[in-house]
């Protein structure tokens, strides 16, 4: 007897949550479809019941992340999409350059776990790294109290700040520089939200 389409839908979620908490520990090179399957407790068989390529099943995690665990992590940090101003942003600046995000390795976004593996991968799966960027880029110019090139400006800047604060910071682990680097680029961010 066949899965269900939703019994079907639910072990690809599962998939792609562990390959995006595998790739976050140990990049896209040293991850396997095996590791990722085993991870699932899953067959190797069934990847490609879901995918064609360890490259597709990349994007599909970098583009889970928004919906899925983003989405959990947002609630978690007091951020609203949908009620803007200069509140959310501060939460969003807070959350994301918080101790707890810099420390959450299987839960942090990939734009700050990911970035060179992003850099050598496939058009689609940059694009999904790029919408990631273009979600919190919006979210910081539809909060601060701005419009057009100069809201833009502000919001480019603020998002570069938390997502390369974070990456400089998780390049230096369990460091006194790291939570520094974060603090420093957590008080610059909402000094810029306040100017």
């Amino acid at each position: 007897m066949p899965y269900s389409a939703e019994h079907k839908q639910q072990t690809r979620a599962k998939i792609v949550e562990s390959a995006r908490i595998l790739f976050n520990r140990h990049g896209f090179q040293d991850v396997t479809i095996d590791m990722v399957m085993e991870n699932a407790g899953l067959t190797r068989g069934g990847f490609y019941n879901h995918f064609k390529t360890k490259e597709q099943l990349h994007h599909a995690a970098v583009s889970s992340f928004l919906h899925g665990r983003g989405a959990q992590w947002r609630k978690d940090a007091g951020v609203d999409p949908n009620v803007p101003g200069e509140d959310m942003v501060r939460q969003m600046i807070l959350g994301y350059l918080s101790s707890d995000h810099l420390g959450d390795i299987d839960g942090q976004c990939p734009m700050i776990a990911l970035p060179s593996d992003i850099a050598r991968s496939n058009p689609q799966v940059q694009t999904s790294y790029s919408e990631l960027l273009q979600a919190m880029v919006g979210l910081f110019e539809n909060g601060i109290g701005k419009k057009g090139h100069e809201a833009r400006q502000q919001a480019l800047s603020m998002a570069a700040l938390c997502v390369g604060g974070m990456v400089i910071a998780k390049s230096l682990p369990n460091s006194r520089l790291a939570e520094e680097v974060r603090d420093a680029a957590q008080s610059f961010a909402l000094n810029q939200l306040a100017g």
